[in-house]
């Protein structure tokens, strides 16, 4: 008797369990659904905007190096228009990711060195935000651009000089 019991206690329970089997795959996908949500909301929360100053400066900022000091165009136009925004540049993130980097702490510190002239994204965010500035928006409202990746459209060889005709 007992042993039937025993028998007909794991019937009762494969049984069971066979029944729940398409709720619990169901369970453990919902699960595994919800955890990945939640690594990829962490994930854009780790991947935090680079360093910038949230407000416009107080008093007089340092220089950025003469324009003159380089050789190329298109770097000597930079550090020019650089000159001349450096309280926008002030307030707008590096996506070179140069302040983990060498510690900069806005789009500004880069035009304070030579890594300007060296990274190809510094130029894309510094000609976006001189075309945003021109058009009147401000530095937050261009902050907000530069976040959402629209300075990666820009082209560089609107602001670098033709070649000459001729010439090699």
């Amino acid at each position: 008797m007992k042993k039937t019991a025993l028998l007909f206690g794991v019937a009762i329970f494969v049984a069971f369990s066979m029944a729940t089997l398409p709720f619990a795959r169901a369970y453990r996908n919902a699960f595994a659904i919800a955890k990945a949500k939640s690594a990829k909301q962490s994930t854009a929360t780790t991947q935090q905007v680079p360093a910038y100053h949230s407000t416009a400066p107080r008093g007089a900022l340092p220089p950025v190096l003469a324009a003159e000091s380089f050789t190329d165009p298109l770097t000597k136009k930079a550090y020019a228009y650089a000159a001349k925004m450096k309280p926008v540049l002030y307030q707008l993130p590096c996506y070179c990711h140069c302040d983990q980097a060498v510690g900069h702490t806005s789009l500004l510190s880069c035009y304070r060195d030579k890594h300007g002239a060296e990274c190809e994204t510094c130029k894309k965010e510094l000609f976006y935000a001189y075309e945003q500035n021109r058009g009147g928006k401000t530095a937050p409202q261009i902050r907000e651009g530069i976040v959402r990746g629209e300075w990666q459209k820009v082209d560089l060889g609107k602001y670098a000089p033709p070649l000459a005709s001729g010439k090699q």
